[in-house]
């Protein structure tokens, strides 16, 4: 992990950006809004004022209990995503100049460790807590271990075999969570306690699980996880297809995204699309989803070239991992309240009080993002 003050070539397995795909680095941006606080807005709202399309925003900002789909449940998956659509933009040259695979392959673990290790100090802090009570599961150790599979899936397998470990993988996770039987419960029980999945988590995980019977970023199901990886490269490998045109290409990812949002809503009859299982289902309407926003946004920016408003997200895009644990060192909403505090205190307005609470507090990270940015500052893994 460096601080870099240049803009190198995309590092291999480092979803960084890619000069030639604008629309990528502002779909992440998009992508990470919404974790840094854009999801605060319509809470705000919706607590202040009841309102109908507030409300339904809120409740779409938010997870299911269990089984359903909502717009929030697609973060996490669409980071994941984009992370393989960078992959053939940065492996493939390399590959072509003959570079050493197994040189590739040990950048490509590094940064996988790497974020697994950087998962763990954010979940539980630096020798704060004692090893029982330690969360190892986390959602950057399941970007690192899925990324980083699917990478070594691509670079070893090819293009043409990461289509069968696409659909292996996920016939396979749903054989395994419907045939194989759970001890007190049987085989084919998807609730909390008796999936395979909290199982395996309950018996080889070490530490606490988050929702104690089970982990939602557990060790089974990471292993589908590595699928929403290979479909963004799979996109990634359309999209750097210099024979095909763009109206091609567009209409190829919408058509495909709609095909996997079809098949995800067929699967859910028997295997119910569900987060914290991570699904094949899942898989399959969050990786339509994804394929189907990278359409819009390559659309927009690289094809139609309305770029100018996209320095509002290209630079949290191009900090993503820094701005998602910055909030272990730096309090955001203190510096909000010290530049803005005293200005909306004044304000008559509750449902307007909250709003601009809210969007002080993202002002801030933005505009410290905007100072990385501007010095050509980036984290990188």
């Amino acid at each position: 992990m460096s601080l870099t003050s240049t803009v190198p070539e995309p590092e291999v397995a480092q979803p960084v950006p890619i000069k030639r795909l604008l629309s990528l680095d502002t779909l992440r941006g998009f992508d990470m809004f919404w974790i840094m606080g854009g999801d605060e807005i319509f809470y705000a709202l919706a607590k202040t004022t009841s309102w109908s399309w507030a409300l339904f925003m809120a409740d779409q900002l938010t997870h299911p209990a269990w089984n359903g789909f909502r717009f929030y449940d697609l973060i996490f998956p669409l980071f994941l995503f984009m992370a393989g659509v960078s992959t053939p933009f940065s492996l493939d040259g390399r590959i072509a100049r003959g570079e050493d695979k197994s040189k590739l392959a040990r950048k490509i673990v590094s940064r996988g460790i790497t974020l697994v290790i950087l998962g763990i100090i954010l979940n539980n802090g630096i020798f704060q807590k004692p090893l029982a009570e330690m969360r190892f599961g986390s959602v950057l150790g399941r970007i690192g271990l899925a990324g980083m599979f699917a990478q070594l899936i691509y670079l070893y397998a090819g293009k043409r075999a990461s289509y069968v470990w696409f659909f292996v993988i996920l016939l396979g996770y749903w054989a395994a969570m419907m045939l194989i039987p759970v001890p007190g419960c049987g085989a084919g029980v998807l609730t909390m306690e008796c999936s395979l999945a909290g199982y395996l988590d309950r018996l080889l995980m070490p530490g606490k699980l988050y929702l104690t019977v089970h982990d939602p970023e557990g060790l089974l199901s990471t292993i589908p996880a590595i699928c929403n990886a290979l479909l963004g490269i799979y996109a990634g490998t359309v999209l750097k297809n210099q024979s095909k045109t763009a109206s091609r290409k567009i209409i190829h990812l919408v058509g495909l995204g709609l095909a996997f949002i079809g098949l995800s809503l067929l699967w859910d009859v028997v295997f119910p699309i569900n987060k914290n299982l991570w699904t094949s289902s899942f898989v399959c309407v969050t990786g339509g989803c994804s394929l189907l926003l990278l359409s819009i946004f390559y659309w927009i920016i690289d094809v139609k070239g309305y770029k100018k408003w996209t320095i509002l997200f290209t630079v949290i895009g191009m900090n993503s991992i820094l701005i998602y644990m910055s909030g272990l060192v730096v309090s955001f909403e203190h510096a909000s309240e010290f530049f803005f505090g005293g200005l909306i205190k004044h304000l008559d307005s509750v449902p307007l009080k909250a709003v601009l609470t809210v969007l002080g507090m993202l002002f801030m990270k933005w505009l410290f993002l905007y100072f990385l940015y501007t010095k050509k500052v980036f984290l990188r893994v």
